[in-house]
């Protein structure tokens, strides 16, 4: 069984990143954005017999995907211009194309460093279909959303605010809006169902989308199925800060890093030198996570440490530190949502525990919340003893999101 785990994540990389010898899509002309890959239903069969996720029984659906601009708002409150992928299956019974219309999900990306690894950069590169997008649309038949966020794609100039909710879920929200519009412009059909999902970081903004969404009443959410998010983050930075060593630096350094602007302090008071004024370049898009771990140290804090010391003690300490409200300010785990919300992650996780999961499913069920249920993947796949940690858990979690999906969609839509 471990060979077969070790497999799912060999090929997950391969679906995420293979089929680069595509040929560029026919320039089509559609209002308020552009074709970037543009592939038929048998070409998407092949891709993914070849890659062993198809059989000549199973149902495959075309992938056409848009690049669309828009606007959101970033922390400090400016306009930001953005970019998202819009992806419609091809191929669909008309009575679906035509008649009932399409379902969607908006799909929020995990960690990335690199500019070149968001959706719509890698979609303009390799014209080629891309990750979770594929599981959803190709194999689901679901329009699947995917904003880039602030700091990548049209907005690569921007920092990014890493675990930050307010511009994930603006970045987020302000996409569903404008696919929605675009839609509507170049004659897609859709039929007002909506999805929210996303894994690890990605999992985070859909959580704190689909808080932004029930407070502001702005638009209705079917269900909710965040995979793998650090919801509680307070209790995150706790562990982390209180751990001798850092499994993945670049990622806490970014957290340090994203903080630190949004919150007007300075960089060298949150991350130690020499590492406080690499991050700069570290964080500008043209580097991949290995190459930022390689220049930061896994030891977490002292004199030659990650984090400042005084800023470690400060936020154990002191309850009104900045970081420490900062922190409780972007928790996305205690409220009550009305929404169904499914918490899928696996057990095995040791980037983010699945205790964080199951502390979201009780603080939420405790303040009254009806419907939210913590989903293990291990024990839903029956996969017995196993335990699959972060990254080789994505595709298996995004396959049970995307059956929770079809089974609402039929319930309530009829396909």
């Amino acid at each position: 069984m471990k060979k077969i785990v070790q497999g799912v994540g060999v090929a997950l990389l391969l679906l995420f990143t293979g089929c680069s010898d595509l040929d560029k899509p026919v320039i089509e002309q559609v209002e308020g954005g552009e074709v970037l890959v543009d592939l038929n239903s048998v070409t998407m069969k092949g891709i993914l017999k070849g890659l062993g996720y198809a059989d000549d029984s199973t149902q495959v659906y075309g992938y056409k995907a848009y690049k669309i601009p828009y606007e959101t708002t970033d922390e400090e409150g400016n306009r930001v211009g953005v970019s998202g992928l819009m992806v419609v299956p091809q191929g669909m019974p008309e009575v679906v194309s035509n008649v009932l219309g399409y379902s969607l999900v908006s799909d929020d990306h995990g960690t990335i460093f690199s500019n070149s690894e968001a959706p719509t950069e890698i979609a303009k590169e390799t014209f080629a279909p891309d990750g979770s997008s594929v599981l959803l649309t190709s194999l689901g038949g679901f329009v699947t959303l995917q904003p880039d966020y602030i700091g990548f794609g049209d907005s690569s100039d921007h920092y990014h605010p890493f675990v930050l909710k307010r511009s994930l879920a603006n970045a987020t929200v302000d996409f569903i809006v404008a696919a929605r519009a675009f839609a509507e412009q170049n004659a897609i059909k859709l039929n007002g169902q909506l999805f929210l999902t996303g894994y690890s970081e990605g999992g985070y903004a859909a959580m704190a989308t689909l808080q932004k969404i029930e407070e502001e009443e702005s638009l209705e959410v079917a269900m909710a199925a965040p995979m793998a998010g650090p919801y509680a983050f307070d209790a995150m930075a706790m562990g982390v800060l209180s751990a001798e060593s850092v499994s993945v630096p670049s990622f806490m350094a970014e957290i340090g890093y994203a903080y630190a602007k949004a919150y007007g302090q300075e960089i060298d008071t949150v991350v130690n030198e020499p590492y406080a004024s690499k991050l700069d370049g570290l964080f500008d898009g043209t580097k991949v996570r290995s190459e930022i771990d390689a220049a930061l140290t896994t030891k977490t804090t002292g004199e030659d440490g990650l984090f400042n010391p005084t800023f470690v003690n400060e936020f154990f300490t002191n309850d009104t530190y900045w970081f420490k409200e900062a922190a409780q300010e972007n928790d996305v785990y205690n409220w009550v949502p009305q929404t169904a919300v499914r918490l899928v992650h696996c057990e095995g996780d040791s980037v983010i525990p699945y205790a964080i999961t199951q502390l979201t499913e009780s603080t939420m069920q405790e303040m009254g919340a009806t419907n939210v249920v913590a989903v293990p993947v291990e024990q839903t796949l029956g996969l017995g003893d196993v335990r699959i940690d972060h990254t080789e858990c994505g595709l298996l979690a995004y396959k049970i999101a995307t059956g929770l999906f079809a089974q609402e969609r039929n319930a309530t839509i009829g396909y």
